[in-house]
């Protein structure tokens, strides 16, 4: 995953756009919508801070392999870590519903549709890579060399602007509204 190159409009380079620009900016707005049904629906005495817990949990099963393909080279280990990642948040999703569902909050139509997005997107995101590393995905199923599993920094970078621009969103966006769902949690079991 290198930055696209200007100009060009081959279906790796809009792969890449797509990706970079595209996918990767619509995750937060269900994000932020799933944090405002949860704040709707009164999560801080219901359901609680397990539930509460669980979406920081998922946040960090996809944020860390995101962090990675930012800064690492796509390669057999990154793939079989973001697949390993994806599964791990889709059991920690089912989880997450269960305990919702068992609970006295309700969980309506509309924020199932909004889990619905979330939980594919690590796959969509997934499979956009695979797109763009044909090579990386042939090693992962017929290993060519353990050197081809290292982890390494990505050569050239990601725009560091860029990089910034993602983490400062992830972190506005995405961490930063859940950790405020987290305090009212506890804030509200102190309480009780």
């Amino acid at each position: 995953m290198h930055s696209p190159r200007p100009g060009t409009v081959d279906v790796e380079s809009a792969t890449l756009r797509y990706l970079l620009y595209v996918l990767l900016p619509a995750w937060f707005l269900p994000g932020l919508l799933d944090w405002r049904m949860h704040r709707r629906t009164d999560i801080q005495h219901t359901s609680g801070t397990r539930e509460s817990v669980l979406h920081l949990a998922m946040i960090a099963e996809v944020g860390a392999p995101l962090l990675m393909a930012l800064l690492l080279e796509i390669n057999p280990a990154m793939l079989a870590l973001m697949g390993g990642a994806a599964l791990t948040h889709e059991a920690t999703a089912m989880w997450d519903v269960r305990l919702a569902a068992h609970s006295a909050r309700e969980v309506r139509p509309s924020e199932q549709n909004i889990h619905s997005f979330l939980e594919s997107m690590p796959f969509i995101a997934i499979g956009a890579v695979a797109c763009l590393h044909p090579r990386q995905v042939r090693a992962l199923v017929r290993p060519v060399s353990r050197e081809s599993w290292r982890l390494r920094r990505k050569s050239p970078p990601l725009p560091r602007r860029y990089v910034v621009g993602v983490l400062s969103a992830v972190g506005s966006l995405g961490v930063l509204p859940y950790f405020e769902e987290l305090y009212r949690c506890l804030r509200a079991g102190r309480d009780r």
